[in-house]
């Protein structure tokens, strides 16, 4: 075994990511507000695996923005629809422990116009290179419901490795939740950026915005990093 030279990695700041179709910027509830309230509408469905929402009004909404705003664990970012120029989405660094290279990208929560499109794929391949390449982490972590299938075929295509249910482990709305635990380690992480960037790159799209090939099949024609 290799010796190891480690150094502990950053912890994330409230910084923009910026991407060709999505602009992440820190939360903020004067500037994403209204537009993550519209989004809201008629999509209380989206709020079913979360520990909040959905929410009875405006000033509830506002009120648990300008909570997560002020947090530094989870660190929320509003995912910006660069096209549009309006916010539809909201993800987090969470369980941030830097002296171990460790970070999860959680509390995700996407508006129906942002679900299975594109933009979403980029905002979570900006986060996972954020957390690897700028801020130096060893493991980036997925957790979820075990029940929400969704979030489970989400993790498996973006490139996380499946380790695991913990059984009973919270208890969310008065539901058991065991939660499946998924990552990616620095070591596969070469691999998952390499078919990100295939993936998003615009010759895999047809003139319909259709992708040509998809993120697990790009992947799989990858070379996995040797062992060891």
């Amino acid at each position: 075994m290799k010796d190891l030279v480690w150094r502990p990695a950053r912890p994330p700041q409230r910084v923009p990511l910026a991407g060709e179709s999505v602009l992440l910027e820190p939360l903020s509830a004067e500037r994403h507000g209204d537009d993550l309230f519209a989004s809201t509408v008629g999509a209380d469905a989206t709020w079913f695996y979360l520990p909040y929402g959905p929410f009875p009004g405006k000033d509830e909404f506002f009120a648990w923005l300008r909570e997560r705003e002020a947090l530094d664990d989870p660190l929320a970012f509003t995912i910006i629809d660069r096209e549009a120029g309006v916010a539809r989405g909201l993800a987090t660094f969470m369980s941030i422990v830097p002296e171990h290279g460790v970070t999860e990208i959680g509390h995700i929560w996407l508006s129906p116009q942002l679900q299975r499109t594109r933009q979403a794929t980029e905002a979570i391949y900006l986060m996972s290179r954020h957390a690897f390449d700028e801020l130096g982490n060893r493991r980036l972590e997925w957790k979820c419901d075990a029940a929400n299938a969704a979030s489970r075929r989400a993790a498996q295509r973006f490139g996380f490795t499946f380790e695991g249910v913990f059984r009973q482990h919270r208890v969310v709305k008065g539901r058991n939740r065991d939660t499946a635990w998924y990552s990616i380690t620095d070591t596969e992480w070469p691999r998952c950026r390499a078919a990100f960037e295939a993936w998003l790159a615009p010759e895999n799209f047809d003139a319909h915005g259709e992708q040509r090939r998809s993120l697990a099949d790009i992947r799989n024609g990858i070379p996995a990093a040797p062992s060891g």
